[in-house]
């Protein structure tokens, strides 16, 4: 077992105190947007096995079958399959979506044949693998997150009671539900900037007077002119009210499959995801929207986010169960006393310490004590038992 040093990255959405908090040093003031632990080629963790830090990358480039364990290998390749991050929202991401595999896959061959650079600003797929997504509430979390139905939205939409845009709320019922979204978030991706950017500007006043009474849709409306501040006259603004208004509670979490529109407002929580970087944006962003390529991806499919919650498995482990094999996260609150527990050694592990101070016990004796914001790499087969009081998250694959 490894101690993991992470990077964190200073995205100018991040909270300039929740990560610093959680590490426990002093907030520069600069943004703190997301802590990364794994073996992402742009920023992975370093390990030290007595010979000086390593990048993670390398240790399991070396062995991967060694590290990962060869049913990994075998089913994602000679890499960690799974990037585990800490996400610290202190301003709107931007509303965006993420491929499946096979547009992935197809999409990152297209630009790499047009020779665009991977760093340019239009490029869309930065690799060829999708980017399905586990996001769990460490405080108070909001979010949007998948298509509302269609009559719901365009009640949003008339509430508001601004002309210009009654066009797009009579798209909503003029069509099969798929097909009416589709047509609504078309319009608004593909009008004229500057011609909608006066209806966005009525519209967000209008959604801070509906949200201060209090209405059936009071948050939604409040939430999303908050973020519409950081972005005026962003017609991403009117696709957001298309959303579900989420708030999830400590311990809530969310799975974002291919294709579902979302964006976090704010809040701290662990996220975890296929090691991938592909997105589509959509709105709230001053980067490219390459609108063609979005619908292509976006699935137009109107229902409930559906909040998950743990489900307690054996030895106190409780599971946040998703559908996808890259990656599997689950986490353990230890009480004062409680005697030590064992972690199935079948996968490589990241371990991550929220709460309190955990100590890992390995089969040799070693042990590797775990405080607040500290995390922990477990190769494939080690035998470790974990004992203390707070609360661990468990990052592994799910094979």
């Amino acid at each position: 077992m490894d101690r993991l040093a992470n990077t964190v990255r200073p995205y100018a959405w991040g909270s300039t105190t929740a990560i610093p908090e959680l590490l426990g040093y002093e907030p520069t003031g600069e943004p703190q947007a997301e802590l990364w632990m794994g073996a992402h080629p742009s920023a992975p963790s370093r390990i030290d096995r007595g010979t000086g830090p390593q990048p993670l990358s390398d240790v399991i480039a070396a062995d991967p079958e060694g590290e990962l364990g060869a049913e990994s290998v075998r089913a994602f390749g000679p890499r960690l399959p799974f990037l585990f991050k800490v996400l610290a929202a202190g301003a709107p991401l931007s509303l965006q979506v993420h491929p499946d595999l096979t547009q992935a896959k197809e999409g990152f061959a297209g630009e790499e044949s047009r020779a665009i650079p991977v760093d340019a600003p239009h490029r869309n797929y930065k690799d060829a693998n999708h980017k399905p997504e586990l996001l769990c509430a460490l405080t108070p979390f909001e979010g949007l997150c998948g298509f509302r139905r269609a009559d719901e939205a365009a009640e949003l939409l008339a509430a508001l009671d601004i002309d210009g845009l009654k066009p797009y709320a009579d798209l909503l019922h003029a069509h099969p539900e798929n097909d009416a979204l589709r047509e609504m978030l078309t319009a608004v991706l593909t009008a004229d900037r500057e011609a909608i950017a006066e209806t966005v500007t009525q519209a967000v006043a209008a959604a801070e007077r509906l949200g201060a009474q209090n209405g059936p849709y009071a948050a939604a409306y409040t939430a999303c002119a908050a973020a519409a501040h950081h972005y005026p006259g962003d017609p991403g603004f009117i696709a957001a009210l298309l959303l579900n208004h989420v708030r999830l509670q400590p311990g809530e979490a969310l799975y974002l499959g291919a294709g579902v529109p979302h964006a976090y407002l704010g809040g701290l929580g662990v996220e975890l995801m296929a090691n991938s970087d592909n997105v589509l944006r959509c709105g709230f962003t001053p980067k490219h929207v390459d609108v063609p390529e979005l619908l292509r991806i976006v699935r137009f499919d109107p229902g409930d986010p559906g909040v998950l919650r743990p489900e307690e498995e054996s030895d106190g482990e409780e599971l946040y169960a998703t559908p996808i094999d890259e990656f599997r996260l689950s986490r353990y609150v230890l009480a004062p006393g409680a005697p030590p527990r064992p972690l199935s050694p079948s996968s490589v592990q990241i371990l991550l310490c929220t709460a309190g101070s955990i100590t890992l016990h390995g089969e040799d004796g070693t042990e590797l004590a775990l405080d607040r914001g500290q995390s922990a790499y477990i190769r494939a087969g080690e035998q470790v038992e974990i004992a203390g009081e707070g609360m661990l998250f468990r990052a592994t694959v799910a094979v």
